[in-house]
């Protein structure tokens, strides 16, 4: 192959950081700059260049997307395939480690994978058959106090109490759930990490062996790394391992679930030899949105430091819209909006982004009034649907009839006569007798239970064991139907009228066109059946479905990460709520706080607008708030006021109204109870906010933006408003 195709089209830095000799490198991949193109061009040049064989290379990515666009743009690079290439998600390359020393890891062969809805559940179990109170002890919150601690690589005879009651009893309760998941062959997704990280600490032989094999570690996102990954990347690479680090430290968001954006400065320290390329160059952003983005991330003190820029144009000014109010706010973004699809461009190509989950549901108001089509990018995926839930719990029972979460999923759904009261007759005993609920039932069904129950019961396990038997041998996506089919759910979903059920009824139906275009790794000992399953496992939270039209993205500025978009809207920025409350006494939350605003800015390709309100109402309080900080370190001469900002405070003295006007001394209406960015009821228009406001007394008028009815001026004495 001609090396200069791999390094065609790569600037300077990128072409530093490909061609670096085989030692340890850290690269600092500013937004924009093209860290993908960096990682597989270094792929393809240790191949075909330095020539190492495919297979000792190692690459970790965060999703699976990321992943197989990585792999696809090697095999493009080099021009043939490059099976053996290990490439895939920490959950996934630890999963694939463990199928294949499983008795070393201490699990059984056909561990099954649950994901956090099933994980929650198991939770849930426990507390009730330990007879504790789920209001004082929260299954969320043990479900997190478990994944941290195993995400720190904590077992519970590591974790100290500190002489608190309630940690002592969540260590205890950390204790049982192992149990139970020791005995059901169970592995929740932090569990394959930690059960990997041992896997190779407890066995030096078998470390060894990988670290001969995996010398080059090619590390994707690596701000994102938390403790357990970095310790078991750090245990592959060893003295002699050469690992490939892409990050930026002024995108490391994640701090909540566990990622330590002190990675990156310590990367220098563990790997001594370690040099640092930096990725400075942006091809996605004009260069004013790069000036205000290096502008915002400067106040951040602890960071490696770097400055965006292009080559680019200087592009359209950052325009900044201060609302009366979050309708207004989102009447504002709503007006833009429509004039861009006017404009003929795809509405796809907008995003409106927002700090908390909760500001959608005024926008999506807005959107819908304005008959703009949207989606909420980040909904419920598709493994997660709960009728996908239900055809995988039939079908991880075909494969494992210990699997306790699938059985209490489906034991009594369809409805099939098995009450509460039998089921805790069967976990009592599987408690009593540490054995599984499956086991359980069929020791008591006719014993214990009553006549129904018992019957009810015995028909389910027939039917598994049926169904286990007619799908034996059978390509894979016939088992898929076949479970669908023969467990009763889509008869089930079929007699639930309207749209829904029909909905579950396609989504069964996709189900088994994914188990269709499966495709099993031939190199892992597994069925297809069980490699279906915990590909669905490890898919759960990933991916989205395609919108049915062309429509605009709504997200959250952590959903919007990896994604750049031409227009972008990036609303509530106020002190309280972005940043948020929690992180302004913080120094450590409010850093990641701007950097998250960093990465909102650099979302947006042309056009970028920053909106903030002086009265918001969310989460059913309304709040006074000053602009967010992050607006103020956007430098002046990069910004366009939309319009005067509008002082709207309790009582309103002095208003600074838009098109310039001013009023001193009472402002009118206000005799009345009348503000700006007011919330009004019409008995012909309906609801709506108000303007603006001129006059006094009776003769007092006010604008008002009615949500139906569009902007209409209202004679106070005649328009009898009802005040909201």
């Amino acid at each position: 192959m001609d090396v200069t195709r791999i390094l065609e089209d790569l600037n300077d830095a990128q072409r530093t950081a490909v061609t670096a000799p085989p030692a340890p490198l850290l690269v600092i991949a500013g937004a924009g700059s093209g860290k993908t193109r960096v990682l597989t061009h270094r792929a393809a040049w240790l191949i075909d260049v330095e020539g190492v064989s495919p297979q000792s290379l190692l690459a970790v990515t965060f999703t699976n997307k990321a992943a197989a666009e990585m792999r696809g743009r090697i095999e493009s690079l080099l021009g043939m395939p490059v099976n053996h290439l290990w490439i895939g998600t920490f959950h996934g390359l630890a999963h694939r480690l463990l199928r294949r020393h499983w008795q070393e890891a201490g699990l059984p062969q056909n561990f099954q994978i649950i994901d956090s809805d099933d994980q929650q559940r198991l939770i849930k179990r426990l507390l009730k058959n330990l007879e504790l109170d789920e209001s004082r002890w929260v299954p969320r919150e043990i479900q997190y106090f478990i994944n941290a601690q195993k995400d720190e690589g904590l077992r519970p005879q590591h974790i100290d109490d500190d002489n608190d009651p309630q940690r002592r009893q969540f260590i205890a309760l950390y204790k049982s759930y192992q149990d139970v998941c020791e005995r059901g062959g169970l592995v929740d997704f932090a569990e394959l990490l930690l059960r990997a990280h041992e896997l190779w600490r407890d066995n030096p032989e078998l470390l060894a062996h990988y670290q001969a094999r995996f010398r080059h570690l090619l590390v994707d996102e690596f701000q994102d790394t938390n403790a357990i990954q970095y310790a078991w990347l750090r245990l592959l690479a060893g003295r002699d391992g050469v690992p490939f680090a892409v990050g930026d430290d002024d995108q490391s968001i994640y701090r909540w679930r566990g990622a330590r954006v002190e990675h990156i400065y310590r990367f220098q320290k563990d790997f001594p030899k370690a040099s640092v390329v930096k990725l400075e160059q942006n091809y996605r952003s004009t260069a004013t949105i790069l000036k205000a983005a290096n502008a915002v991330i400067a106040n951040n003190g602890s960071r490696m430091g770097k400055n965006l820029w292009t080559e680019g144009a200087q592009g359209e000014p950052i325009r900044i819209y201060s609302a009366y109010n979050e309708r207004d706010e989102a009447d504002f973004i709503v007006g833009r909006l429509r004039d861009w699809s006017d404009q003929g461009n795809p509405r796809a190509d907008a995003a409106v982004l927002y700090r908390s989950n909760a500001q959608s549901r005024v926008l999506e108001e807005a959107l819908i009034n304005a008959g703009l089509p949207y989606r909420v990018y980040g909904g419920l995926r598709f493994f997660e649907r709960a009728e996908i839930k239900d055809a995988l719990a039939y079908l991880r029972l075909i494969s494992n009839r210990d699997d306790d979460s699938s059985f209490e999923r489906v034991i009594n759904r369809p409805t099939r006569g098995v009450g509460a009261r039998s089921v805790e007759s069967m976990r009592a005993y599987a408690r009593a007798n540490s054995c599984s609920m499956w086991r359980a039932a069929g020791a008591i069904a006719s014993d214990e239970l009553g006549g129904r129950a018992a019957s009810s019961v015995l028909a389910f396990m027939t039917l598994i064991e049926r169904m286990a038997r007619e799908t034996q041998g059978l390509e894979l996506h016939y088992q898929v139907d076949h479970a669908i089919q023969a467990s009763g759910l889509i008869e089930f979903f079929r007699k639930e009228k309207g749209e829904r059920g029909e909905t579950k009824i396609e989504n069964l139906e996709e189900l088994v066109s994914a188990a269709k275009g499966f495709s099993a790794d031939p190199a892992e000992e597994m069925s297809a059946l069980d490699a279906f399953l915990s590909h669905a496992a490890l898919e759960a939270g990933e991916g989205q479905a395609d919108a049915w039209e062309d429509c605009v993205q709504l997200m959250t500025m952590h959903s919007a990460k990896g994604l750049e978009f031409p227009l972008v809207f990036l609303c509530g920025l106020e002190d309280g709520l972005f940043p948020h409350q929690r992180s302004i006494s913080d120094p450590a939350g409010l850093e990641e706080e701007r950097r998250l605003c960093y990465v909102g800015i650099t979302r947006a390709k042309k056009i970028l607008y920053v909106t903030h309100a002086e009265q918001r109402r969310l989460h059913g309080m309304d709040s006074f708030s000053q602009p967010s900080r992050f607006i103020a370190e956007i430098p002046d001469e990069l910004v366009e006021e939309v319009r005067p900002r509008v002082h709207v405070s309790r009582p309103v003295h002095t208003i600074t109204r838009p098109r310039g006007r001013l009023s001193s001394g009472i402002s009118p209406g206000a005799e009345l109870g009348i503000r700006l960015g007011q919330r009004v009821r019409h008995g012909k228009f309906g609801d709506g906010v108000i303007l603006n406001c001129e006059g006094q007394g009776a003769h007092a008028r006010v604008e008002v933006n009615f949500e139906t009815a569009g902007t209409k001026w209202l004679v106070l004495g005649y328009a009898n408003l009802d005040l909201m």
